[in-house]
């Protein structure tokens, strides 16, 4: 990687040297090889490290690089899809090939943004189920499925309280039910420390939240929370309206 000094340039600094970084992450690196530490990096460009981190940051926000805990800075590996959506009468997880995989399930009073969409009174403990989602061995999103009681009346207080067979059961009443249609919306966030040590990220990393409300009879029978790894995710929409993510895997690059 070569020096280039980035004077007399119109565009922002950090974002000409993006420009830079990215033709030699092309040209120089191979996928997985760890970058010089910003120290380095800031002397060969003749930048302030300040300049260098915006352009680190955009760079991992466009999936280009990865930085792994106890690691560093790496150059990361090309995209695959990976199916969100799924048919609008169907539960996430039905039999999918890269399945939901539960890690957890409690009961406790939700969080009041989520009572109110599922309509419980603000004290009604619900069940919340943890599931992380994992393709081509990597775990690409963590999320808490909210579920009330009325959803899963059938389900026996005699069953483990809690841990993943909890999680089966509520799971597996939820799919009795004949679900009406889905709502889907899409938002930029940060991860919480629980959902970073799921997607090996560091707290306050760039997520994307895939918020999802699952309608039966007319009112919201669940409400799922998603986390995905924005640093290697990319959002596409078909002509179906079906709603696709993409992460990284050295092994297939989308089309």
């Amino acid at each position: 990687m070569g020096t280039t000094q980035l004077e007399s340039v119109q565009e922002p600094k950090y974002w000409h040297l993006k420009t830079v970084l990215s033709e030699a992450l092309d040209s120089d690196f191979a996928v997985g090889e760890i970058l010089p530490n910003e120290r380095e990096l800031a002397a060969r460009f003749g930048v302030a490290r300040a300049t260098l981190r915006q352009a680190l940051e955009q760079l991992e926000l466009e999936g280009r690089l990865q930085r792994r805990r106890g690691v560093g800075t790496t150059v990361a590996p090309p995209r695959v899809g990976v199916a969100v959506s799924t048919a609008q009468r169907e539960w996430s997880g039905g039999g999918a090939v890269e399945a939901w995989q539960p890690v957890d399930c409690t009961t406790a009073v939700a969080p009041s943004s989520v009572t109110s969409v599922l309509d419980v009174e603000a004290d009604e403990p619900v069940h919340i189920v943890r599931r992380i989602r994992v393709t081509h061995g990597q775990t690409v999103a963590a999320e808490l499925l909210y579920v009330p009681s009325s959803s899963v009346p059938e389900l026996s207080a005699i069953e483990a309280p809690s841990g993943p067979a909890r999680a089966r059961g509520v799971l597996r009443e939820l799919h009795r039910l004949g679900l009406d249609g889905q709502d889907r919306s899409v938002e930029l966030g940060s991860a919480r420390a629980d959902d970073a040590k799921e997607l090996d990220r560091l707290p306050g990393a760039p997520v994307l939240v895939v918020t999802t409300r699952y309608l039966v009879a007319g009112g919201t029978a669940a409400l799922s929370v998603a986390t995905y790894r924005a640093d290697t995710c990319r959002l596409t929409f078909g002509d179906s309206g079906d709603l696709e993510i993409s992460h990284h895997d050295q092994e297939r690059q989308a089309s």
